[in-house]
């Protein structure tokens, strides 16, 4: 070996060993710099008490329990929505005041359950019946000005420290369950008769005698003889609280609720706390979860009522003398409650929104039943 080649080994030698060393050091420094650091801890979730205004078993609890699990999902677990039913911190009825008190964080009800404190808070749950249906209902609260409105009464009118959010478009409601067939409005007269929200007046203007009862106290209410005809909303709800059981008339189509959706609560306080894309998940998954709650209504619905005819119910439609009775009955209570300009501004702007909406669709959309007759009737 010459002394050059020596060399260059040597040189090799000492640049691998250098290099050794600073991976080494690199490495120690590195050690070191983890074991400095501040322990990291996960943020702890935002609990929110959350309750409905429904018994546990009903599909209106599901359909709270839906929108719950869609902001969950969505925030990852930063938030986590507790879904209770009604009565498990407060009655189906004190839901709203506990929200804006603090007492809950959330809720999941009708706007028509709060009609108590002021008759327009009904308008945005159970409008009058002007031919249009809930989603026309839900454009003019997105498009009409009727979140707005909404905002103003709540917040203003009312001075309730609540957000509020209008979602899951609901379709006609039943004139109800009774003990024999309604064949005139003349029946009604005198009714012990189950109803909420702007229905009320509606009924009372038949005649019926009204009482305001929630959901889950209907049937026990008819079995006792305390109430002679209810409604509450749908076959898979009607189903599942038991009306199969205590009458045996169910009579289908109905001018008093004709529309209605849903509304999901926050206590404005606790709401306008939490980050701002939080905020905009929870007003997202109302969005969300009010589509989903349609398509599984269609499905559910409509597997329902076939069950109910299975349990021996007569199921009708109410006749067209009594669905007249009902719109002048409307045309009163309309008159009557406009004298309050707060109910009178909310009204207008529905009328005018319904007008334009239900017209465009009548006169561009063919007749349905039409085309259904021609696939699916038999002689």
């Amino acid at each position: 070996m010459t002394e050059t080649s020596g060399k260059s080994v040597d040189a090799r030698h000492d640049v691998r060993t250098s290099r050794r060393r600073f991976i080494a050091t690199a490495a120690a420094a590195a050690g070191a710099t983890v074991v400095a650091a501040p322990a990291v801890h996960a943020q702890a979730p935002i609990k929110l008490k959350f309750q409905s205004t429904w018994p546990n078993k009903d599909i209106f609890h599901e359909f709270a329990g839906d929108y719950v699990k869609r902001v969950n999902s969505m925030t990852g677990g930063r938030v986590e929505l507790e879904l209770l039913p009604a009565g498990s911190v407060v009655p189906a009825f004190q839901m709203l005041d506990a929200v804006s008190s603090g007492i809950l964080d959330g809720g999941h009800g009708v706007a028509a359950y709060w009609y108590g404190k002021n008759k327009a808070f009904s308008l945005f749950g159970t409008a009058p019946a002007f031919g249009w249906d809930a989603d026309e209902l839900l454009g003019w609260i997105r498009y009409g000005g009727g979140q707005e409105l909404y905002d103003d009464l709540v917040q203003n009118t009312l001075k309730l420290n609540v957000v509020g959010m209008l979602t899951g478009p609901m379709p006609s409601q039943p004139l109800g369950w009774f003990k024999k067939e309604i064949t005139t409005a003349d029946d009604m007269k005198g009714m012990k008769y189950r109803t909420v929200g702007l229905g009320a007046d509606l009924f009372k203007e038949i005649g019926a005698a009204v009482t305001i009862v929630p959901g889950g106290e209907i049937v026990p209410a008819i079995d006792r003889g305390l109430l002679d005809g209810a409604e509450f909303n749908n076959p898979s709800s009607d189903l599942v609280l038991g009306f199969p059981d205590v009458a045996k008339v169910y009579m289908i189509q109905s001018y008093h609720q004709a529309l209605e959706c849903f509304e999901i609560l926050f206590n404005k306080t606790k709401f306008e706390g939490l980050p701002k894309d939080v905020q905009e998940i929870l007003r997202g998954a109302a969005d969300a979860t009010s589509s989903t709650m349609m398509w599984k209504a269609q499905d559910r619905y409509s597997k329902d009522l076939e069950a109910i005819k299975a349990r021996g119910v007569k199921v009708m439609p109410t006749p067209k003398p009594v669905l007249e009775t009902q719109l002048k009955a409307w045309d009163a209570v309309i008159a009557n409650l406009s004298a309050d300009p707060v109910f009178k501004k909310v009204i207008d702007s529905q009328k005018d929104w319904a007008k334009r909406i239900v017209g465009f669709r009548l006169e561009y959309e063919p007749d349905s039943k039409f085309a259904y007759d021609h696939f699916f009737k038999t002689a």
